[in-house]
């Protein structure tokens, strides 16, 4: 099998429409399928096979989707590389995955061509704008075409001298097995040292039938989805499954508020993706309520939790087409999810519900357990775990920590959750971030949400802090809304939450800033939150 052969049937079926939009550069589904074949053929030409991976540093661009379909056609690795990341980071993945060529853009050449000489890998580089010039004492033009195999010292392969190399390729299909690996999904890096989820072939073609499977975002011909984060990451995640549809994938270069209301304005954008951080600006943004956003039929929300208030405000700007699920880099797509159908229920007549990410989707299986990995009566607090066929196996040469995650085919997961007695999943908290106080078990998202029902409050965190008595404290950390709007007190905001959680649960104090950090994928960095208040501390829990 070969995940590339959707690509060459949609460039039969709809050889002209447009498969992908970029600023102002349009991909058809032909020029695409030409494309990846080009690419794939040059790749293969140039000695890489089973094993090989290619990694990807850029802010989004078209190409991108290029280089995705290229290597499925091709039987190689995907290593995507977070653009965010910092150069010994990329050293890192670049060392410790099998990456024979690193495809970059110009604003993260000086990275990429460190990186490659810090990690002592054997990787092509490759400039998807005009290569860099070559260092001191190299004899090789910018852009030159090394012969197959070798590329002098120095030297940078330009990105359209890749695709000459594979001129007049026919469609390229190298068989694979499900079990292949596709992609190395590297996480952010928040939680600790980098690692690789190993999707396999199987693994992604189970996330496209799932996508095809929903009736409410499922894409179609004439379908116009906008990827608002990265494509390398969870806002790509569609794409392969677009294609198969026959939708437009439009892209945006980077996050901004304005260009994406002048896209879904002048494109007609039918569907978007978007993790809470972005859906804060967006409802936050003065100049929203005089756009024209009647085209949109669906905007899904996911990458973090999101708290009720926040979907009412979604529901009540949009109308009930906001839909939000609960997914990661392990399980390759949406595991659960909560419809826009069900939000809206949940306004009108179950506010319970919108605390929740939703139930299994499709043919995955979700479970609550205890530490002994037995699955609990409903409303009692354990880890999530997860089977179903888009699950992943294995990190990529991390045995020991894969078999602490992956363990009798199911994914443990590290979020801690409770279920409703008709299967709807609530996410409490991360397992590492869970407060303890006096003994009692607090959990950060339940006192966010609390937080978020206040008018004044734009975006919040609530972190542990050390505490002489309690041995930990809770703390907010509070962004408010400024203006009239924002007029808020530390007590007033305390008071507020005690009337809508148990005294333990309360925040003992508050600090309001000017923002919140946020890691690389937008999501709000607890992490660096936490860090200042334990700074000196002799132990990082009390």
């Amino acid at each position: 099998m070969n995940l590339g052969v959707y690509l060459t049937r949609s460039a039969r079926y709809w050889p002209d429409e447009p498969a992908v939009v970029c600023a102002d550069r349009r991909w058809t589904f032909r020029r695409l399928e030409e494309e990846a074949d080009r690419l794939a053929s040059a790749l293969l030409g140039r000695g890489l096979g089973p094993g090989d991976a290619v990694a990807s540093l850029a802010w989004n661009r078209g190409e991108l989707v290029v280089v995705e379909f290229a290597l499925y056609k091709a039987g190689l690795m995907r290593a995507p590389i977070n653009a965010r990341l910092g150069r010994a980071e990329i050293a890192h993945i670049l060392a410790y995955a099998p990456v024979r060529a690193l495809i970059f853009d110009a604003a993260h050449a000086g990275d990429a061509l460190a990186a490659i000489a810090a990690s002592g890998s054997d990787c092509l580089p490759v400039a998807f704008d005009e290569p860099p010039a070559p260092s001191a004492g190299s004899t090789a033009p910018p852009g030159s075409a090394p012969s197959p195999g070798a590329t002098p010292e120095g030297a940078v392969l330009g990105y359209g001298a890749l695709l000459a190399e594979g001129g007049g390729a026919g469609p390229v299909r190298v068989e694979v097995s499900e079990d292949d690996p596709a992609v190395l999904n590297f996480t952010s890096g928040s939680t600790g040292a980098l690692k690789a989820a190993t999707q396999t072939v199987g693994n992604r073609l189970a996330n496209m039938r799932k996508q095809l499977m929903s009736d409410e975002s499922r894409p179609r011909p004439g379908g116009r989805y906008l990827a608002c984060g990265p494509i390398t990451h969870a806002a790509g995640m569609g794409l392969l499954a677009g294609v198969f549809g026959g939708a437009t994938a439009h892209i945006l270069p980077t996050w901004d508020v304005d260009a994406f209301l002048d896209t879904v304005e002048r494109e007609r954008i039918t569907a978007t993706f978007m993790v809470p951080t972005m859906l804060t600006m967006l409802l936050a943004h003065e100049g929203l309520a005089g756009r024209d956003l009647s085209s949109l039929t669906s905007l899904r929300v996911g990458g973090a939790p999101v708290s009720p208030a926040r979907l009412r405000q979604a529901v009540e700007v949009f109308g009930p087409i906001v839909a939000q699920g609960y997914g990661l880099g392990e399980t390759t797509s949406v595991v659960a999810g909560l419809s826009a159908a069900e939000i809206a229920r949940a306004v009108a007549d179950d506010p319970e519900l919108l605390g929740s990410c939703g139930r299994a989707a499709y043919d995955t299986e979700v479970r609550v357990v205890d530490e002994a990995g037995r699955e609990l009566p409903p409303r009692e607090v354990g880890e999530v775990v997860v089977r179903g066929p888009d699950c992943v196996r294995e990190y990529w040469r991390e045995p020991e920590l894969s078999a602490e995650t992956f363990r009798d085919g199911w994914v443990h997961t590290g979020d801690l959750a409770w279920m409703r007695e008709d299967g709807y999943l609530f996410i409490v908290d991360r397992k590492k971030d869970m407060i303890i106080s006096g003994g009692f078990n607090v959990y950060c998202t339940e006192v966010e949400a609390a937080l978020y029902e206040h008018p004044a409050v734009r975006e919040a965190c609530v972190v542990g802090v050390p505490d002489e008595r309690w041995g930990e404290a809770v703390k907010a950390v509070v962004v408010t809304r400024g203006g009239a709007d924002g007029e808020v007190t530390e007590e007033g905001l305390i008071a507020f939450c005690a009337e809508r959680l148990d005294r333990f649960k309360k925040p003992r104090s508050v600090d309001f800033v000017a923002e919140i950090p946020h890691n690389r994928n937008g999501k709000v960095d607890r992490k660096a939150v936490r860090e200042p208040y334990w700074a000196g501390a002799a132990r990082r829990v009390n």
